[in-house]
């Protein structure tokens, strides 16, 4: 017998390393133990079952039979049949499978259902019966090493299936990783129990990576591979900003303050529209910080790029004035095409457009509005021309209705003379004159 301190310790050991729970560990130590008595004990087809007690070092196993009837298996005309049009046999199920399809019957590892109801009155096709083995300790060296090969591989597989799941259970969030590896423009970062990758498109243009760098990156999504999973990482991702401020900023981990939207342009500058759910706590106060310091954290971990912090409004022209900060708006004209006018004053045409049209590409980002600016002057000419178009408008209507009113005065008069003629005898005498 073995010593049941030491396993346990191993047991828990393994645990801790390998981040699996030790049922898991247990299970895989079965296993291993129920491949080892096949081997040396049992015969090719059967399956073996074993059950560690890890409190009292009870070992115990099982050979396990599924119950059949002749609706399951296959005949032997049938298989003849498969001879005769030399198809190949059909393969027995693996240990664990199940299948709607037929099976060829094994006796070592299928019981038919009039036998096993013998054993079991209630047992239905479909189910398994467990019949006791004398349990062996004792075991040779192939079967041992057999046993072991199936433990590290058990293990490993746990392992995987372990940390796909954990990080699964990430994505969408912001995880701490440090650069291990340069490799054709990705970048890997150990990320705690596994690498993930940053590929070259979610990158920040212009950010140069070095090996031991510790950087924040956002999980953008977990997939399962034969070689393991997959951690696809970003830095360029808009929601990375609002991760970042939601671990600087109390109020908003808390859902006091909440970010309404996010519009970035990765490496220059950023906007984000903030909202308080309390009417005590002010939302852009409460995202800068104490001189600074919360929205000064975000921008060195991003790398020194630019943050603007703006007023939520459900109305629609007050957003995108906030959204064209830090110019000043005179006033927002909206369509229902979806797009604004904003006029702002001269000197202040180029800060609401920005270098490029950063400012005013963001804001549009950030409303979901087609957003045009104009200076107060270009504005103002724009509405005088209109205005005249306008006046000119009933004035060329007045003209074209004139020649129609005394067309029609005509001939209103024509038919009224019409009638005196008619009804007067001296006219109508004078007419046939």
């Amino acid at each position: 017998m073995f010593d049941l301190k030491e396993f346990t310790a191993a047991i828990s050991q393994i645990a801790e390393e390998r981040g699996i729970a030790k049922e898991k560990v247990i299970e895989t130590i079965e296993q291993a133990l129920a491949s080892a008595y096949k081997k040396d004990y049992g015969k090719k087809g059967q399956i073996m079952k074993a059950k560690l007690n890890p409190e009292t070092g009870d070992l115990k196993f099982w050979q396990v039979k599924l119950v059949v009837d002749g609706n399951m298996i296959y005949s032997e005309k049938e298989l003849e049949e498969f001879k005769t049009l030399g198809r190949p046999e059909p393969l027995e199920l693996r240990e664990g499978e199940t299948t709607d399809k037929k099976v060829r019957f094994n006796p070592e590892r299928h019981l038919m259902l009039d036998e096993a109801k013998k054993i079991k009155k209630t047992v239905k096709p479909g189910e398994e019966l467990e019949f006791p083995l004398e349990t062996k300790i004792d075991f040779g060296r192939i079967a041992a090493q057999t046993a072991k090969q199936v433990v590290l591989q058990k293990v490993k597989e746990i392992e995987k299936e372990t940390v796909f799941a954990e990080f699964q259970a990430k994505e969408g969030e912001v995880v701490s990783g440090i650069v291990q590896r340069l490799e054709n423009r990705n970048v890997f970062l150990d990320i705690g129990k596994t690498l993930g990758i940053l590929p070259k498109e979610e990158q920040v243009p212009g950010e140069f990576y070095r090996l031991g760098q510790r950087l924040k990156v956002f999980l953008l999504k977990t997939e399962n591979t034969p070689r393991g999973p997959m951690i696809f990482l970003s830095r360029s991702h808009p929601k990375l900003v609002t991760k970042l401020f939601e671990l600087e900023v109390p109020e908003i981990a808390s859902g006091q303050v909440v970010i309404k939207a996010v519009a970035r342009e990765p490496g220059s500058r950023s906007k984000i529209a903030v909202f308080s759910n309390d009417e005590r706590i002010d939302p852009i106060g409460a995202t800068v910080g104490q001189r600074g310091t919360r929205v000064m954290t975000v921008i060195n971990e991003l790398g020194g790029e630019k943050i603007d912090i703006i007023s939520w409004s459900d109305d629609s022209e007050t957003l995108i004035a906030n959204a064209l900060s830090p110019a000043k708006v005179v006033e927002v004209k909206t369509t229902a095409k979806n797009t604004a006018l904003a006029v702002v004053p001269d000197d202040q045409l180029s800060l609401a457009i920005g270098k490029d049209g950063q400012n005013v590409r963001l804001a549009a980002k950030l409303t979901g509005w087609k957003i045009d600016v104009r200076g107060e002057s270009a504005a103002s000419q724009e509405t005088e021309k209109s205005g005249q178009k306008d006046q000119e408008k009933p004035e060329k209507q007045e003209t074209e209705e004139k020649p129609k009113k005394k067309k029609i005065a005509k001939k209103k008069a024509v038919k009224k003379l019409k009638k005196i003629i008619i009804n007067n005898p001296a006219c109508r005498q004078a007419g046939n004159n």
